[in-house]
Formats: C-alpha cells, structure tokens, sequence
C-alpha cells in the first residue's frame, strides 16, 4: 500500500531536511578571526589613538603657508595658538592623539579641497562647507559658523558704503575658490569684474596699493587686517548668511574617508561640551560686531 501523498511530502520533508543539517555541520565555517575582524574593526573604528591613519600612532593635519592670524598665531601652526590651530589639537586630543603626536603639513588652500588622493589626514584652513566642495572631498560637521565681511581704505570710496547696492559699481576683490569671492559675483553683483587673488596677502596688497577699492574675507581675519596689517583701513560691514542654514568652516578630508565619521564626531563633542565657545572666546572675541550689509 502506497502512503499518501501528504504523507509522502512529509516524509521527503523530514529526509531533506536531516540532509541540510548534516551538509552544514560539514562544510567549512567562516573563520572566526576573520568575521570577528570585520565586526571588530568597524567597533573600533574610532578607537583612540588608533584610527587608520596616513602614518601609525600619527595624525596629519595640514594648513595653508602663511597660517593668518587670529586662526594661528606667528604662522606656527604647530605652536597650539590660534583658533584652528587650537581647534586642530582638540580634535586631535579627541580622536586619542597627543601633541606629540600631530604632524603639520602645509597644502595650498585651493589644493586642500580639489579632486584627488590627500597626503593629511584633515585639513583646517577656513574652508567653507559647500555641495561644490563635497564632490571632491568630505567636510567633518563644522567648527565654525562664519560671516563674510568688506575692507576698505578709510577715505577710499567703498568706505562710507551702507548697503550692498553702494558696493555694485565698485572693484572688488578677493582670494580665489573662496566663498568671500562667491559673495562678490552673487550677492554683490557689481558692475565690474571681482579681482581674484591667488593668496589672500595678495589681495590685501592689492587693497593697500589701490589696485582694488575694497576686498571681502571672513570676519574675524577682517577684524585682524584692520587691527595688524591695513591700519588706515575699516571693515565697511559684514553681509547676512544667505539662505536657511548658516556657512560654516569644516575639516578636509578624502572623499570617502574612513576617518571621517571620527572627526565628525569629534568636532560635535567639542561643540557640545563647549570647548568650541571656549576657544572662539579666547581667539575670537574681537570678531563680534559689524554693521550688516543688505
């Protein structure tokens, strides 16, 4: 007598069934060291002191040449003075890395953030965060919330400006791949070409010498070439942010960096302790008040 047939398809159930089991009790198991050295690694990722840096137990941090002041002080990036200089060794000391263990490079500003392989863990050289600048390298959340600020001569003809419209038939200029140079072609929008400047010394000479009637940079290195460089000069004013959220200043990093998360979070603890207020405070304190252009 034949089983029927649901009692057939059970059987044939069972059978394959003790098959499965006693094929995978045989077959090679992943290693465990190996699928351990996944999981392992993606928990240790940031691990202090421990992170896949460009050299072992060390952290590259790159800046521009010359370091300006209030962001380094004496163009010494590696002497702890200055706000990004202070910034860079509180990330460091973040992430599980000493003083002893930063390494400074100097990278040209327009360089930092262009397509390619970096030779710096992170770069800190007031680089605004842009979608523009993300295709080529990835940000760290920012530092930095930034306003963009016009010097001119006292005297000279951009000096008594009140409003962005005052500034329209006007030569400005400012350093190239920089937002304050954005700020010339789309907020300004003046009637005559912006002058860019390769180095931002560039274009304070060109201010000093008249080449230009008035330049644009952020505002704290606005209230420094006021105060120690152009001293017959004011700061005619600072522009609103434009749009909903805030320009900020962020690490540079490889685009796809492994690091990146790290740093980020390293930069949102400093925030949220205060260490970032603190540091402003102490370097940046001057860099508070400028009419507001409109």
């Amino acid at each position: 007598m034949h089983p029927a047939p649901s009692a057939l398809r059970r059987a044939v159930a069972a059978a394959t069934i003790a098959l499965l089991a006693t094929a995978v009790g045989c077959a090679p198991q992943p290693d465990d060291k190996a699928s351990g050295g996944s999981s392992s690694s993606a928990g240790t990722t940031c691990a202090k002191g421990e992170l896949a840096t460009k050299t072992s137990g060390k952290l590259t941090i790159a800046t521009d040449e010359p370091a300006y002041e209030p962001w380094f002080k004496d163009d010494k990036p590696a002497n702890g003075e200055g706000f990004e200089s202070a910034v860079a060794y509180a990330v460091a000391k973040q992430l599980g890395y000493d003083k002893s263990a930063v390494v400074w490079q100097r990278v040209p500003f327009n360089k930092a953030f262009a397509p390619g392989v970096k030779t710096f863990d992170f770069d800190i050289n007031q680089v605004s965060i842009s979608t523009e600048r993300k295709k080529a390298v990835d940000f760290s959340s920012g530092y930095y919330d930034v306003r963009q600020a016009v010097i001119a001569l006292k005297g000279g003809k951009a000096a008594k400006a009140t409003s962005i419209a005052d500034l329209k038939g006007l030569k400005l200029g400012a350093q190239v791949g920089t937002t304050s140079l954005n700020y010339i072609s789309d907020v300004v929008k003046p009637s005559q070409e912006a002058a860019a400047y390769s180095k931002n010394d560039q274009a304070i000479s060109a201010l000093k010498n008249g080449q230009v009637d008035a330049i644009v940079t952020d505002l704290p290195t606005a209230f420094y070439v006021t105060a120690a460089q152009v001293t017959n000069a004011r700061i005619v004013g600072q522009f609103e942010n434009q749009g909903g959220t805030p320009e900020q200043f962020g690490l540079v990093l490889d685009k796809g960096s492994g690091l990146t998360s790290c740093v980020t979070s390293a930069v949102d603890a400093l925030r949220k302790d205060g260490t970032l207020a603190k540091l402003d405070k102490q370097w940046l304190s001057d860099a508070v008040d400028a009419p507001v252009l409109k």
